[in-house]
């Protein structure tokens, strides 16, 4: 008997665990080396920076993505990098939220954005995927563009028949990718402030 009961006490255990997990912060990008420190990975970057500041590794599978239970000022969360390629980001996206039932205004998705500079960076309430597919893909699974996201610069093409696919998939320059990196703890603070419900201070002191 005392194994069953050993049994009930984890079930219990897990059951609390999934009711206090309150947030998402989903990194994008697409597995495998070949696509590291692309313009397209540096969701994943972001991810593995803010991984890194609180002592964690994402290196669990689950929900198809690597994952990692975090803590942000007493609320816990999952930090998240999907490992379904870009183009069905959304799929890793709606089974961890559909798991914990978070609903979509505490979905915090980071993402590459060409319209800006590297070491610029936007933080948006909601809005439509702008062409992005990673986001086309998560408000098609999630069935709402009502989340937040953090739009990372990884900067323009150099001229407007160079194929954005090329371009995204290329690898930043270390001048650009020191940009960017150096904003990470930037990153990182705002994505503090929107769990924690200000997400207009976040984008009054960061998105400039």
């Amino acid at each position: 008997m005392g194994n069953i009961f050993d049994l009930f006490d984890k079930l219990k255990k897990e059951e609390k665990s999934v009711a206090q997990i309150s947030f998402m912060v989903v990194g994008l990008g697409n597995p495998g080396a070949k696509y590291e420190k692309t313009r397209h990975n540096v969701g994943f970057i972001a991810a593995d920076a803010i991984a890194a500041r609180l002592g964690v590794k994402i290196d669990r599978a689950r929900y198809n993505a690597l994952t990692a239970e975090i803590t942000l000022d007493g609320a816990r969360g999952i930090l998240m990098k999907p490992q379904t390629f870009m183009n069905n980001s959304g799929v890793a996206v709606r089974e961890a939220a559909r798991f914990y039932n978070i609903p979509p205004e505490k979905i915090i998705v980071l993402h590459d954005e060409i319209s800006f500079e590297p070491g610029l960076f936007r933080i948006r309430r909601k809005g439509s995927a702008g062409g992005h597919n990673g986001l086309k893909s998560i408000i098609e699974h999630i069935g709402s563009q009502d989340f937040p996201r953090i739009k990372l610069g990884v900067g323009q093409k150099p001229h407007p028949d160079y194929d954005l696919a090329d371009w995204v998939l290329s690898k930043m320059p270390e001048e650009d990718m020191k940009k960017f990196t150096d904003r990470l703890e930037d990153v990182y603070s705002s994505v503090r402030l929107i769990v924690g419900g200000d997400i207009d201070g976040a984008m009054s002191k960061y998105s400039k």
